[in-house]
């Protein structure tokens, strides 16, 4: 059973869309990234899958396992980067999503907001201010967070968007381990040599739209070389 399938989508803003045909599955422990132009519509794909914006046309199936559990890790503004909060009160936060009307943190929550601060590489960190954390050390945070959210399926969009060489390497590395796990990744990229590094599917926003495996898109852009 797939966890997302679109059909003919066409996502947008007031009804009116800025990127249409597209249909692709999504299906359980795959690595999915979306790659195209800057302005080429991506984000605002990404926001109609987690259900923020409405589909301008087409539909969306999510499988019912998901419908309340996608961690999001969207792209950080400068005021999320002065954010005046704890690691810990950060990643526990993702935690909200779960706890329905009931209006404070349990002892479950807690376990799960500490297992993925260690998880991250984060525990010597845990007390530290936010704002007063690196750049890659905010995402690790944030992702943490993410995965509170989720043991199923994690969007990101632009995840080492600012770090260093270093770090994104270190960052690619950690999202591969976590859909090693199992955890189905849908990840917006501007850098397509990583996203054949890593990926399993590939969703070609541009010009031309292709969804298709890796290895398939590396054969079609071949071809049209």
């Amino acid at each position: 059973m797939s966890l997302i399938q679109c059909e003919n989508l066409a996502v947008g803003y007031d009804h009116k869309d800025v990127l249409s045909g597209l249909t692709f599955t999504i299906n359980p422990g795959d690595y999915l990234c979306i790659v195209g132009e800057n302005g080429s519509g991506k984000t605002t794909l990404m926001k109609t899958l987690l259900g923020l914006l409405p589909p301008v046309s087409g539909t969306i199936q999510k499988d019912d396992s998901i419908k309340q559990c996608i961690g999001y890790l969207p792209q950080q503004s400068d005021v999320q980067k002065d954010f005046p909060a704890s690691v810990w009160e950060v990643v526990l936060s993702g935690c909200q999503s779960h706890m329905g009307l009931r209006p404070f943190y349990n002892k479950n929550d807690k376990t799960l907001a500490l297992e993925n601060i260690n998880r991250m590489g984060l525990e010597n960190l845990k007390n530290r201010c936010y704002r007063e954390l690196s750049g890659g050390q905010q995402q690790r945070d944030l992702l943490a967070r993410a995965l509170c959210a989720t043991q199923n399926m994690l969007l990101l969009d632009e995840p080492v968007s600012g770090l260093d060489p270093k770090v994104t390497e270190e960052m690619y590395a950690l999202i591969k381990s976590l859909n090693d796990d199992g955890i189905t990744i849908l990840m917006i990229s501007h850098d397509t040599s990583r996203a054949l590094q890593y990926a399993s599917h590939i969703l070609d926003v541009g010009q031309k739209i292709f969804f298709g495996t890796k290895e398939d898109y590396v054969k079609a852009g071949e071809h049209n070389g």
